[in-house]
């Protein structure tokens, strides 16, 4: 199985770009049209977008929604070859993101919305971070008692310990070959947790499962085939609206994503595009987005995590180094001896 899984995940690494995109929406009956691409699952984005269409009846937005690997081989070409990109990209791999402004993929904007962004979330006037999402633990309500659910990664490792039998192939976390947040976060948490190896270990010991989105992550925690899920982003366990899923903020960090906008180059609305980053950077934008859980206020009364604990992602060249060969193949090697991949149902 490891072999196996170390050859797969060398061939992904080196296979040719994804094309396909996984679905698509359109949004409003205007002459003039948009094309958004996105990781952005279309039922969580629809409040934001029908109401920017709303405020703007002459536009329509043909929004595309995109695994983020695949998302980044078709802008980077798009990129490379010249041809024409999309309006705007949104994604939540805001590594592959930055790459992308690196390599002068990026067209610049700037107005009083963005410079008002905090640093960690503005980058050469060329990208921007427009959400606020959490990466946290999700468990089973009902097979799991407030006793048991492990607050912090230190709690996590003596649970995964001390029970084994309990947690065998009920772990799950995103696969990160195939997913560009997940490798992210995994990354992140390589730097930051002294846990990350022994992490590593106890999952292997489990046969924790390694697999490819959000949404089949929390269907699986709360139809009960996963007890937990690791560093998934909260903004889709709210949005999921599952009863039987609860949100752990790990205490020891929390790692803090902002969704990165970038207007391509060359982008054929790209002032149109432009008038969009504006409108989600507005007060009422971010109250929709806080509605469908891709703004999170983190008020430590209600989520118990400090002010201190919080950690985030940057919009900046420091993420780079996530983008290199050399350190992606080693975690792809450590990731892919540790974890199984799931089996589809």
């Amino acid at each position: 199985m490891r072999r196996w899984l170390t050859a797969l995940t060398l061939a992904l690494i080196t296979a040719a770009p994804l094309t396909a995109q996984e679905a698509t929406a359109r949004f409003g009956t205007g002459t003039t049209e948009v094309l958004l691409r996105s990781t952005t699952d279309i039922a969580i984005i629809t409040p934001v977008i029908d109401r920017f269409v709303a405020l703007n009846p002459d536009l329509s937005i043909m929004y595309e929604q995109w695994g983020s690997n695949a998302l980044f081989d078709r802008s980077r070409e798009d990129c490379r070859n010249g041809t024409e990109p999309a309006d705007a990209i949104l994604s939540s791999a805001v590594q592959q993101m930055v790459w992308l402004v690196n390599a002068a993929c990026a067209a610049p904007y700037r107005s009083p919305n963005t410079t008002a962004l905090p640093p960690s979330r503005r980058w050469r006037d060329e990208v921007w971070g427009v959400t606020t999402e959490p990466a946290v633990i999700a468990y089973n309500r009902q097979l799991l008692s407030g006793a048991e659910v492990p607050r912090n990664r230190f709690a996590l490792l003596d649970a995964l310990r001390e029970r084994p039998a309990l947690f065998r192939n009920r772990i799950a976390t995103y696969d990160i070959a195939e997913s560009g947040l997940g490798f992210l976060f995994a990354y992140s948490d390589s730097l930051e947790a002294t846990t990350f190896g022994a992490l590593l270990e106890g999952f292997a010991r489990v046969d924790a499962v390694a697999t490819c989105c959000s949404a089949e992550i929390i269907d699986g925690v709360a139809q009960g085939r996963y007890l937990i899920a690791y560093n998934v982003l909260g903004s889709y366990v709210v949005a999921a609206d599952e009863p039987d899923v609860g949100i752990i903020y790990p205490e020891d960090y929390t790692l803090l994503l902002s969704r990165a906008f970038m207007i391509p180059k060359g982008a054929a609305q790209g002032r149109i595009a432009a008038r969009l980053l504006d409108f989600l950077l507005t007060a009422e934008a971010q109250a929709l987005l806080r509605q469908t859980g891709l703004v999170t206020d983190l008020d430590p009364a209600e989520t118990g995590l400090a002010v201190s604990a919080r950690r985030t992602i940057p919009l900046s060249p420091a993420i780079l180094v996530a983008r290199d060969a050399n350190r992606q193949q080693l975690l792809f090697r450590f990731w892919s001896d540790t974890f199984q991949r799931a089996e589809l149902p």
